[in-house]
């Protein structure tokens, strides 16, 4: 457990909560499995593929990364051949053929691209994307494709679908619900992808169990009281069931609690307007009169 921090000096603690880690999630660990079938899925003309979408914050940048970090190159020293079985590509804010694969060759350390023509870019991408056995292409924030023009969107679409055609391996696409809009706007391609949603978070037993854990994982000196009904709900108020805000939310509890000796956190942790409003900002969603928060950019 991580109480053992506890006993550190408090910059120490608070420096230790502002670190990235990854913590399990039941969403996050079943994104992962469904990433592991689709790595050893047997190549054959119309391999699956697979759309990881949800709101910003759930989470899909962090599982696309944890898969690839589970899933690193390594080097045959006896035949010198490098393998790369997962491979994460940031799509460019101008979703254009040359600006993609431009894209793909840096995500598998080449640098020196100046000096090639589209053409020469792509049969670069095909051929290092062959001789380094990769088996799964992830291709993250799909939704910035929309920036394109229609013609360069198609344009695209057709070079996912060729990519996965010519390749024989499955494509990741990951993004907010727009990712879902873009993958759709091709039937083609709508047809081979199936569809995971990273859904916020409710007042159920896996939220119950999340804020139970926090007392287990954070650096305080005194027990937290987290898995109670009125923190759960203050909780998903603030954060709208987004990871990532709540996340954030207990880390600024938590560094607030170190500094002002308390050492713990309960309900009225989160009535804290000095702690809540750098944070989050409040927005009224239209059709209802529920209040979220979101994080001010």
């Amino acid at each position: 457990m991580y109480r053992e921090q506890a006993g550190l000096p408090d910059q120490d603690r608070i420096d230790w909560l502002r670190r990235d880690r990854w913590i399990s999630l039941p969403q996050a660990d079943a994104a992962l499995e469904r990433l592991e079938d689709l790595l050893t899925y047997p190549q054959r003309g119309r391999m699956p593929c697979l759309l990881l979408f949800g709101s910003t914050g759930m989470g899909k940048s962090e599982i696309v990364n944890r898969f690839a970090e589970m899933h690193s190159p390594a080097y045959d020293v006896s035949s010198g051949i490098a393998a790369m079985p997962v491979v994460v590509v940031q799509m460019p804010p101008e979703p254009s053929d040359e600006e993609f694969y431009i894209e793909l060759l840096r995500a598998m350390n080449y640098a020196d691209l100046g000096h090639f023509t589209a053409r020469g870019l792509r049969a670069l991408a095909h051929r290092c994307l062959a001789e380094f056995g990769v088996k799964i292409l992830i291709l993250d924030e799909i939704d910035k494709m929309l920036a394109g023009t229609p013609r360069q969107q198609r344009v695209f679409l057709n070079t996912v679908r060729f990519l996965t055609n010519d390749l024989r391996i499955p494509i990741v696409c990951a993004g907010t619900e727009d990712a879902r809009i873009a993958v759709l706007t091709d039937p083609n391609l709508a047809d081979r992808f199936g569809a995971f949603e990273l859904v916020p978070w409710r007042n159920d037993h896996a939220l119950r169990q999340l804020m139970a854990s926090f007392s287990g994982l954070l650096p305080l000196q005194r027990p937290s009281v987290l898995d109670v009904q009125d923190v759960r709900q203050r909780v998903l108020a603030l954060t709208g069931g987004i990871t990532g805000r709540i996340f954030r939310l207990v880390e600024a509890a938590a560094i607030a609690a170190i500094r002002n000796g308390r050492e713990m956190i309960d309900a009225s942790s989160l009535d804290d307007d000095d702690l809540l409003l750098p944070l989050l900002s409040m927005q009224v969603v239209a059709g209802n009169r529920r209040a979220v928060y979101r994080r001010r950019a």
